[in-house]
C-alpha cells in the first residue's frame, strides 16, 4: 500500500498509533511522520565524510534502539533517514548545490564531488545494513500484512 498523505500528520503521534503508518516507497513521509522526525532529524547530516559517519552511525544506533523497543515504525523512519543521506549525497555529488535544475528549469551540469560521494557511500553502508536486517524485514512484512 503507498503511503498516506492525506492523513492529518501534525495531529497523529505514530508511536501511539502505529496502524496508521504505511511504510510507502523509499523515502515517503520521512519528514511527516512524527515523533520520529523531531527525534531522527537534528543528527541528519552529510556535509563533509567525517559529519556523515557521525550521523549515519546515530541514526544506525536509533535504528537498533528501536528495534530493542520493538518499534517498526522507528526502525523504518531511521532506515529512510539513512536512505535519505545517501540520496542527497548523491544529489550534492553530482550537482552543485545540491540543485539539478537551474531557474529555467534546464538540468545543470553534472560535476563529480568525491568529498560528498564518500558521504553518500558511508550511507549507503548504514542504509544496506538497516534495509537488509533480518528483524527489520520480518517486522516490515508482518506490519503490511495488518496494517496495509
Amino acid at each position: 500500500m503507498a503511503f498516506n498523505y492525506d492523513l492529518d500528520f501534525v495531529k497523529i503521534d505514530f508511536r501511539k498509533n502505529p496502524e496508521l503508518y504505511r511504510v510507502g516507497r523509499g523515502e515517503q513521509g520521512v519528514l511527516l511522520v512524527e515523533p520520529y522526525k523531531s527525534e531522527i532529524l537534528p543528527h541528519w547530516r552529510f556535509k563533509t565524510p567525517e559529519i556523515a559517519e557521525e550521523s549515519s552511525d546515530k541514526i544506525y544506533q536509533m535504528f537498533l534502539d528501536y528495534k530493542e523497543k520493538d518499534d517498526f515504525v522507528g526502525m523504518d523512519m531511521a532506515r529512510k533517514f539513512l536512505q535519505m543521506g545517501y540520496t542527497r549525497a548523491r544529489r550534492y555529488t553530482n550537482y552543485k548545490g545540491g540543485k539539478k535544475y537551474d531557474g529555467n528549469g534546464e538540468i545543470n551540469e553534472r560535476q563529480n564531488d568525491p568529498e560528498k560521494a564518500e558521504s553518500a557511500a558511508i550511507f549507503m553502508g548504514k542504509w544496506k545494513l538497516a534495509r537488509e536486517d533480518k528483524d527489520y524485514l520480518e517486522r516490515k512484512k508482518d506490519h503490511q500484512k495488518k496494517y496495509g
